[in-house]
């Protein structure tokens, strides 16, 4: 295997410092990790994987950022069968419905959850956060 993507939308650096410890816990578990913004990432690229991570904080009415994030997600959603996918973000407001609906998306999709369900934060990760991103990049690494 090659190495593990964490690709990631932040605005404020939230969603970034979840995105590094969740690329350090897979450094961590003997595999390499890209942790790149989605912006850079390819597509093409996680055709081909079978394991990935996904990062991006809620945003308007706790939605995925709607200029790159969610047109990404949306062409995974066409070949995310089989894919193991983590989840991850941070949110200023509300609940976490960004999250919940992120997490349907991608199993009605075909995706299998590391993890069973998203990480997620309200404002800035703290260590217990940055540790369960950790953990996650651990799992990852391991399939």
């Amino acid at each position: 295997m090659g190495k593990i993507s964490v690709i990631f939308w932040s605005q404020t650096g939230n969603t970034e410092a979840m995105a590094n410890a969740v690329g350090q816990g897979i450094k961590m578990a003997g595999k390499e990790a890209e942790v790149i913004e989605v912006s850079k990432a390819s597509l093409d690229s996680l055709k081909d994987s079978t394991v990935f991570a996904l990062g991006c904080p809620a945003m308007g009415a706790e939605v995925l950022e709607e200029e790159e994030m969610e047109p990404f997600v949306e062409e995974i959603e066409k070949f995310a069968t089989g894919k193991n996918i983590a989840l991850f973000g941070s949110y200023g407001w509300g609940d976490g419905e960004w999250m919940r609906d992120w997490e349907e998306r991608m199993i009605n999709a075909g995706a299998v959850l590391v993890g069973g369900k998203g990480c997620m934060c309200q404002e800035t990760p703290d260590d217990e956060v940055l540790a369960e991103c950790s953990e996650i990049g651990k799992q990852l690494a391991a399939l």
